[in-house]
């Protein structure tokens, strides 16, 4: 830390993202990236006009692709925002809807990013308890006087709540925005987006970097009434009018047209899902049901960070948390079918040598 930096953000603890190894050799099953490559139209976008066109600025107003989220979707142009991830866009959200004097509720176990944006606008905020099943209480969000951020299904548990929950918590807030973070929606959670129209303080917002295999091309959207986009538009032509590129923008374009492409990968994860669980509570881990692309579970057999390091060892990465209330958890992306197989037999000859040490 310099002696330059301002003296607000001293104290500031930034968000630790998950570890991205430089030995390519290892199974990665720690960040939910997808593990399918992007689809064939979208990989063949790459080899269009768009990079011939890299000397000129792109569109600022992302108008193709806005166009085609928003056919995708059947809502208007008007309804869609592009970022450059969702980040971007959950960072603008906590900026001009809460910000200075405002205040926050969202979950204490929950994205990590929530409580780390809320202080650097020194937002007021309050991390509210998950439930002794890890759920989320829709009654802890009921008549509050913030906005509200909620990840649905929540990270890292993976569960997800109804929409007619989801919608509890819109209509008893009418006078505060309600954001629906959705990056793992596609993997078998309601969409909140069928309500947009309905509800003027309701914000959706999803990402490409999930279910759509776009990671590391870092394209979001979210989904509103038209006055919370142009909120969100005038932040963004005051900070970086060009925040998604010519070569993202055309990617998002073809990942549209082939979307039926991503959401058979979807399914496949979700099967793959399902029997790494069952395989897990065979080994008589405790699972959480999960709506994502990962699976949360714990061992009373074996310490959290203790299979952690053992996995690791082996080259397989999992997520592990030192919070308190989740330290025996470790987060598990699902991969491949074979990823998964390598990963169940790790876990196994790794619980097999605990036993045998403490017998």
């Amino acid at each position: 830390m310099s002696k330059f930096l301002s003296r607000q953000y001293r104290k500031l603890i930034p968000y630790t993202p998950g570890e991205q190894p430089k030995d390519q050799r290892l199974i990665k099953l720690n960040t939910n990236e997808s593990p399918y490559p992007p689809g064939p139209e979208t990989l063949k976008a790459l080899k269009g006009r768009e990079p011939e066109q890299l000397r000129l600025y792109q569109d600022p107003d992302s108008v193709r692709l806005k166009e085609a989220i928003a056919g995708l979707y059947r809502v208007q142009k008007e309804n869609i925002f592009v970022g450059n991830g969702s980040d971007e866009i959950l960072n603008f959200a906590f900026m001009i809807f809460a910000g200075e004097g405002g205040k926050i509720y969202f979950p204490e176990i929950s994205y990590g990013f929530y409580r780390v944006f809320a202080e650097l606008y020194q937002t007021d905020y309050c991390m509210i308890p998950l439930t002794e099943d890890f759920s989320v209480d829709p009654q802890d969000y009921v008549c509050r006087d913030g906005m509200i951020v909620i990840a649905n299904p929540n990270a890292p548990t993976g569960k997800a709540l109804p929409l007619y929950r989801i919608e509890d918590i819109v209509r008893t807030n009418p006078e505060h925005v309600v954001v629906i973070d959705e990056a793992y929606v596609d993997f078998g959670a309601e969409s909140a987006m069928s309500l947009i129209h309905k509800y003027e303080n309701l914000l959706v917002v999803q990402t490409f970097s999930k279910s759509r295999s776009m990671a590391g091309a870092r394209l979001g959207f979210a989904a509103a009434s038209p006055a919370l986009i142009a909120d969100l538009e005038r932040i963004k032509f005051s900070t970086n009018p060009y925040n998604v590129n010519r070569l993202t923008a055309a990617l998002g374009i073809a990942a549209v047209r082939e979307n039926s492409y991503y959401m058979e990968n979807c399914r496949r994860i979700m099967r793959t899902r399902e029997y790494t669980a069952e395989k897990l509570a065979q080994m008589n881990f405790s699972v959480l049901p999960s709506a994502a692309n990962f699976l949360f579970a714990k061992s009373d057999r074996i310490g959290g960070r203790e299979l952690y390091q053992k996995l690791r060892d082996r080259g397989i990465l999992v997520r592990h948390f030192d919070k308190a209330r989740i330290t025996e958890y470790n987060r598990i992306t699902v991969g491949t079918e074979e990823e998964m197989e390598e990963f169940l037999t790790a876990v196994k000859e790794i619980l097999e040598e605990r036993d045998g040490e403490t017998i």
